[in-house]
Formats: structure tokens, sequence, C-alpha cells
């Protein structure tokens, strides 16, 4: 069965995520550099993707947050610049819908992940390009990666919610040579 490599493409791809803040309120970030591939089958099916992301690209657009993300306090971006995903196994589960088992490895953690993850379609942009596009999603605890920093409120709970909700949206292009 003959496989078709697509680049990531970097300007039409969001990697997002959200954790809660103060037990009540939720905030927002994404990684602005990366680069990965996606795997088509034969008959244009999902059958694989690999990724990695620079952890030190994280933008919750508050500066003085994102250096403390950055610092050893979470994701030590220094001693741990890259956070990568390499699926091991895809499962078809409905139309357009798939359910892609990887490994996430962050801050020197590697941990199995199921990202739900659905494909949005093919087209040929303007230019001439030939694009695919998916949606995927995961939420993990972000204390099985190690990122365990916390602090107690006086009114009870915690500052940083430890489950995180990871959100891709990716355009990927055929890979080229």
């Amino acid at each position: 069965m003959e496989r078709t490599i697509w680049q990531i493409d970097p300007t039409h791809t969001n990697i997002m995520f959200t954790v809660r803040h103060m037990v009540v309120a939720k905030v927002h970030g994404r990684f602005s550099r990366f680069q990965g591939e996606v795997t088509l089958a034969e008959d244009g099916s999902l059958a694989g993707a690999m990724a990695e992301i620079e952890t030190a690209s994280i933008d919750t657009q508050v500066a003085d947050r994102d250096n403390h993300l950055r610092s050893a306090d979470f994701f030590d971006a220094e001693t741990y610049p890259r956070i990568t995903f390499r699926s091991t196994q895809v499962e078809k589960v409905g139309d357009d819908r798939y359910q892609m088992r990887g490994l996430l490895e962050m801050h020197g953690v590697e941990k199995e992940v199921i990202l739900d993850t659905e494909y949005l379609g093919r087209a040929q942009d303007p230019f001439g390009n030939e694009r695919v596009a998916f949606s995927a999603r995961t939420t993990i605890d972000r204390r099985d990666f190690g990122l365990t920093w916390n602090q107690a409120l006086e009114t009870g709970g915690i500052l940083v919610g430890e489950k995180v909700e990871i959100t891709l949206d990716v355009q990927a292009i055929p890979k080229a040579g």
C-alpha cells in the first residue's frame, strides 16, 4: 500500500491549549514554532502523524506568565527544549473520525495519549497547492509529565488546573522530494 507524507504547514496550523486558572476561569495559550508530518494511506485515510514543538514558543499573551511557564517550575524549556508526538496506531471510528494513539514526550516524560481526530477535507488552494486538514483534541493531566508546580488558594482549590485540554487544527501540504 502506497502511503503519502504531508508536511504540516505552520502558517495555517494552530497548536493550542486550555487550562483552568483559580478553579473558576480558563487560560488559553498556543505554541508558535513547530514542525511535523501527517501520513495518509493509499485510500486517503489517516495513517499516522508526528510533530515536534519548541517548548520556548509558548504564548499565552502575557509575557510574565510565559516566562514562568518556560522556567523550571513548569516546562524547563532550557533543559527540555522540545515536546514531541509520534503516532503508534490509528483507528477509524466513524466517517472522517479517527482515534490516533501515540507517544507524547514532554518535560522528559513519555506517555501514551489518544487524539480524537477529525478529517476536515482535501482541497486545492488558489496557488495550486494541494492541502489536507485535520482537527484533533485530547486532555492530559500535566502532573503525569512532571509538571507539578502549583499554589493553594486561601479560598480553597489550586491556582493552576491539572487537566490540560489540547487542540490541534492542522493543514498539511505534500512533502517535497
